[in-house]
């Protein structure tokens, strides 16, 4: 649909009903799950390439928000194997993989918390960092967010953002779609523009903010403590 704050971009979902009301049944069902993850996105690895050069040199505690099947803190895990991660999901079938992914891994604490809900988690992390997740928030709810894990983040932390963005346009919407072999919007996407979530993470008061990739609707924001 149209943002009517902004002719020219496009965004998915929307509707009276938000976006953990519309997807709470969705993410507990298996098949559903299985779908989501099986979704190629081209240009992906190079933006998590991309996403692990702008963590700090030293990592000795990480943050997963919407961690999935585990894959994003996997990534940084490749990179910094001896940081002690938290992933944070409320899908349980999502939950199942990670917890199967990382096994008897005791540095990897796979947790059940829904993102529309205020963090409970006690810092400070070294990386905040989030794969796909936080487009199906609503708006308010991401500012919310953003100046949560700034408060969570320690001096020189810093918070990577590899999300889906709303397009410029409709055609531009179109094309993303059929790029990643989707016919229609999936319900539960709330795609917010990327100049405004950047400006929100400097409004929760990170110094350096910055896109670091950006293909269509797929956007790397890398924001620093």
């Amino acid at each position: 649909m149209i943002d009517s704050r902004n002719p020219g971009s496009c965004r998915s979902g929307g509707g009276e009903r938000g976006a953990s009301e519309v997807g709470a049944g969705e993410w507990s069902q298996p098949e559903r799950v299985s779908e989501y993850l099986s979704r190629e996105i081209p240009h992906r690895l190079t933006a998590e390439e991309l996403l692990l050069q702008a963590l700090p040199t030293r990592v000795e505690r990480v943050l997963d928000l919407g961690t999935g099947d585990g894959r994003m803190l996997a990534l940084v895990r490749s990179r910094h194997p001896d940081a002690a991660a938290v992933g944070l999901d409320s899908s349980k079938p999502m939950l199942a993989r990670a917890a199967a992914r990382f096994n008897d891994d005791r540095s990897v604490d796979i947790r059940a918390h829904e993102l529309g809900s205020p963090l409970v988690e006690q810092g400070p992390f070294d990386v905040v960092v989030s794969g796909l997740a936080i487009h199906h928030l609503e708006d308010a709810r991401k500012r919310g967010l953003f100046a949560e894990i700034h408060g969570l983040l320690a001096s020189g932390g810093v918070f990577a953002n590899l999300d889906l963005v709303s397009a410029a346009s409709p055609r531009l919407h179109e094309r993303f779609r059929q790029e990643i072999g989707r016919t229609e919007d999936d319900p539960t996407d709330r795609l917010a523009d990327l100049s405004e979530q950047l400006q929100w993470l400097r409004e929760a008061g990170f110094a350096e903010v910055d896109c670091h990739f950006k293909w269509l609707e797929l956007a790397l924001m890398v924001a620093s403590k």
